[in-house]
C-alpha cells in the first residue's frame, strides 16, 4: 500500500506543476484574474494534499489500514476538490455549463478535511 500511496502523490504532484504551468501560461491571457485565482487554488491545494501523501507514505506511526483510510479520503477529496475547480475556472471557455458539478468542490473539501482528521486520529493514538 504504501507504494501505492507514494505513487499516487507522485502523480498528483507531477500534474499539480503542469497544470500549475498551464494555468500560469496558457491561461493566463484567456481567463478572467478571478477564474485564474480559482484554478490557481485548485493546484494549490492538490501540491499540497501529494506532498501529504508523499508523507503518509513513508510514516510508521500509522498502521496500514489507517494509512488506506487517510489514502482513500485524500484521494477522494483531491479528485472531488481540485479538479471540480479546474472545471469551474474554465468554464466562460466551454460551452458545457460546469456549474452543475459546483456542489463537488465543497464534498471535495470535506473529504479533505477528514482525511486530516483522520490522520491526526491514526498519529496520536
Amino acid at each position: 500500500m504504501n507504494k501505492t500511496i507514494f505513487l499516487v502523490g507522485i502523480i498528483f504532484g507531477v500534474l499539480a506543476i503542469v497544470l500549475g504551468a498551464f494555468g500560469a501560461h496558457g491561461l493566463e491571457k484567456v481567463l478572467p484574474e478571478d477564474a485564474l485565482a480559482t484554478f490557481e487554488t485548485g493546484v494549490r491545494y492538490q501540491m499540497y494534499h501529494a506532498l501529504l501523501l508523499l508523507f503518509l507514505s513513508s510514516m510508521t506511526a500509522i498502521s496500514e489500514k489507517g494509512k488506506k483510510s487517510i489514502f482513500y479520503l485524500i484521494t477522494i477529496g483531491v479528485i472531488l476538490f481540485s479538479f471540480s475547480i479546474y472545471l469551474l475556472a474554465i468554464n466562460c471557455l466551454t460551452s458545457f455549463d460546469y456549474r452543475v458539478i459546483a456542489l463537488l468542490t465543497p464534498i471535495g473539501g470535506v473529504f479533505l478535511i477528514f482525511g486530516w482528521i483522520v490522520l491526526g486520529y491514526r498519529a496520536f493514538r
